[in-house]
């Protein structure tokens, strides 16, 4: 991908249709996490725009961290992770719950699930913006999802296609392009 003025962007999931699902998301997560130590673990770069929605619609006191991980060179997955920037909260006896953009094949996710526990925390729960069951590789626990989708590859709301397209207010697939 050379220019992204080359390319026209489908909408998928529009600006209201997002926001409407992170409130009742946030609802539940405010319901299960009263009067508990919630830390909330967002990964970057592509959970920024979701993860600030989402804690500004939760009704529940927490403590948020980043975490910033590379699985990707581009468009094809690297089939690794690798830590970048790691969390600086402390996570023994807390409930965690990791905020992630998109599960595609899963591998990010576990490997980050693998890592927390290593710091005992009390519990650990998922809350992902975008889930591709159908590309899951790794078999990983979602608990709380906006919205399942198909294998698009999708930008906006976060998203990113080479730096691009991040900025979006809805999220979009690329018309004519294939991963």
């Amino acid at each position: 991908m050379d220019k992204k003025e080359n390319y026209i962007v489908e909408m998928l999931f529009p600006e209201r249709q997002i926001q409407k699902k992170i409130f009742e998301i946030a609802s539940k997560i405010s319901m299960d996490y009263k009067d508990k130590d919630l830390v909330i673990i967002a990964v970057l770069n592509g959970s920024f725009i979701f993860c600030a929605d989402l804690v500004r619609n939760l009704d529940v006191r927490c403590a948020i961290d980043f975490i910033r991980v590379s699985s990707y060179i581009g468009i094809e997955s690297l089939g690794s992770v690798k830590i970048i920037s790691d969390f600086k909260e402390e996570l023994a006896g807390k409930d965690v719950l990791i905020v992630e953009d998109i599960v595609d094949t899963g591998i990010t996710l576990d490997f980050l699930i693998n890592e927390i526990s290593l710091k005992r925390p009390k519990s650990i729960k998922t809350c992902v913006f975008l889930d591709k069951k159908c590309a899951h590789k790794n078999e990983v626990q979602v608990d709380y999802s906006c919205f399942e989708m198909g294998d698009d590859f999708v930008v906006g709301y976060g998203l990113d296609c080479n730096g691009f397209f991040r900025q979006l207010p809805y999220v979009g697939r690329i018309k004519g392009f294939h991963k």
